[in-house]
């Protein structure tokens, strides 16, 4: 769900750093967060083992008898949604299926990125090798063969209420493997039909239950939760960073990270915070140089960091733990069981799990672009800051990075407008058989929008503290504040007179988007927790 203007963007570098190598990810085991975004963003390969491959024969053979045979079995035999009622002829049934996929193809707004619909197609064929969608291997290998030959739907990112499953963008999907919609390829836009002939791929003609399989499941909201999560992993430490640099520059206390006093309250996020920032100041002269001071007290911002950055980790762990769960997961309707004989209707497609994680994702990353912004603001306000005005060599002539935390406040101040959560919505669909949808896309689009503005706050800090580092020299920070001071100072310079700050945010925000900072963070005091 990329925004607009950047359909083919690749994110490759939020969560990926020092990534090189290209396992395959295979088909029908486990599938993990880092799976995703390998195929998503690294080009990872992905595999249908031979044993896979026998397992949805089978339930394929199960398949092909009910929609055979008389029996109502929902989307096979009969219609959809309020339509479940109407008995589909046999001689139409395989209409139905493509009809089904043009049908629910509503989708309008941008186009999700290539990373985005990748990640989406990857955990669509992870669900249906599963087996218990019924589908034929061909199926999956041709999702397959997509994924690897490059070959990515091209889907608009509105649409789906997390409730059927992602129905509206999995359909625009589809419509690729029938020959139809379009697709990214080549660096290009061009006819899904004509890309698969090029890559000498034949399309599907669907059979009874594929293209209701195609349609149903939270793979939209999985796949780019999963990119959501790698991102988010890293946001959390490169905000350790950039607080670290602030507390340093500051002339804040270290003791506040003591371990002992985060021992008397044990959430391990808060823990984590604390030894981030104890490593990260570790040798610093300039804390050193004010160690008896007779400041009691840090300002929250300062002072609270592993507090508030620990909570961010908590709602992290969350959102990670479900949407993990959800990886391993079959969210199509009905689900077959041959083993048994029986196929079973019910409502595993539905987004809700998901919408209450991206939702509390959203809003405990959320917290990041709060405490930075008043780190931002101490750092260039002279009544709190014992540093030049705006951290301006001349104050009232140059207007330094004044600007800079007004952005800060324009960013945060839209976070607290995006973290409010879309799962709290609900609309019925459907002539009113669908009466409660989870708005679980929508949550995930929204914590994808607060985690690019928290960025970009962290962005505008580290630029920020980086100056105030340099006002306090000869004074040198600590190991990791210091390498962050010197990624920094590859692409800002010292401000001096006053220039266009925007070059200096947009290169610092390149910086963390492509994983450098916290790369070069890491290399000099290793990986942070």
């Amino acid at each position: 769900m990329a925004q607009t203007g950047n359909a083919q963007g690749d994110e490759a570098g939020r969560g990926m750093a020092g990534r090189s190598a290209r396992p395959a990810v295979a088909l029908g085991g486990p599938l993990a967060v880092d799976d995703v975004v390998g195929v998503a963003r690294a080009g990872w390969p992905v595999v249908l083992p031979p044993e896979t491959a026998a397992r949805l024969s089978r339930a394929r053979a199960f398949v092909d008898g009910l929609a055979a045979g008389d029996q109502p079995v929902y989307g096979v035999t009969t219609g959809v949604g309020k339509l479940k009622d109407t008995v589909i002829p046999p001689g139409e049934r395989r209409a139905l299926q493509a009809n089904l996929v043009r049908s629910h193809a509503a989708g309008l707004g941008p186009p999700m990125s290539i990373p985005e619909t990748r990640a989406m197609w990857c955990c669509l064929a992870a669900s249906l090798a599963r087996g218990a969608s019924g589908v034929r291997p061909a199926v999956v290998e041709l999702v397959r063969a997509c994924l690897n030959g490059g070959i990515t739907p091209v889907v608009p990112e509105w649409g789906s209420l997390g409730a059927s499953g992602d129905l509206i963008p999995l359909a625009h999907a589809a419509l690729v493997l029938m020959g139809e919609g379009e697709v990214w390829r080549d660096g290009g836009r061009e006819p899904g039909g004509a890309a698969l002939a090029a890559a000498g791929l034949a399309p599907l003609t669907l059979e009874a239950k594929e293209g209701l399989a195609l349609l149903n499941g939270t793979h939209q909201m999985a796949g780019t939760g999963a990119l959501l999560v790698a991102d988010a992993l890293a946001l959390v430490r490169l905000a350790d960073v950039t607080g670290s640099m602030s507390l340093e520059a500051l002339m804040g206390s270290t003791l506040a990270a003591d371990p002992r006093l985060h021992a008397q309250r044990p959430h391990p996020g808060q823990a984590q915070a604390a030894a981030n920032v104890r490593r990260l100041t570790a040798e610093s002269a300039i804390v050193l140089s004010h160690a008896d001071c007779d400041r009691v007290q840090d300002a929250y911002s300062l002072r609270c960091l592993p507090q508030v950055h620990g909570a961010t980790r908590a709602a992290l762990g969350f959102a990670r733990e479900v949407l993990e769960r959800e990886l391993q997961s079959v969210t199509d309707n009905p689900l077959v069981f041959p083993e048994d004989g029986v196929v079973l209707s019910g409502g595993n497609f539905h987004g809700q799990p998901l919408a209450l994680a991206f939702d509390t994702l959203a809003l405990g990353v959320g917290y990041l672009a709060g405490i930075a912004e008043r780190r931002i603001d101490r750092l260039v306000n002279p009544l709190v800051s014992e540093l030049p005005a705006f951290l301006a060599a001349h104050g009232g002539l140059q207007s330094g990075y004044m600007l800079a935390q007004y952005q800060a406040a324009a960013l945060a101040s839209e976070v607290k407008a995006l973290a409010h959560p879309a799962s709290a919505d609900s609309i019925p669909t459907s002539g009113n058989q669908e009466d409660f949808v989870s708005m679980g896309a929508a949550a995930v689009r929204r914590c994808r929008d607060v985690l690019a503005r928290v960025r970009a706050v962290l962005a505008i800090e580290a630029v920020c503290a980086a100056q105030a580092l340099d006002l306090r020299a000869p004074l040198a920070p600590g190991r990791g504040s210091a390498a962050a001071h010197g990624a920094i100072r590859a692409v800002v310079p010292p401000l001096g007179d006053d220039r266009v700050i925007h070059k200096d945010l947009a290169a610092a925000l390149a910086l963390l988007e492509e994983g450098r900072l916290l790369a070069a963070v890491e290399s000099a005091v290793g990986p942070l927790d």
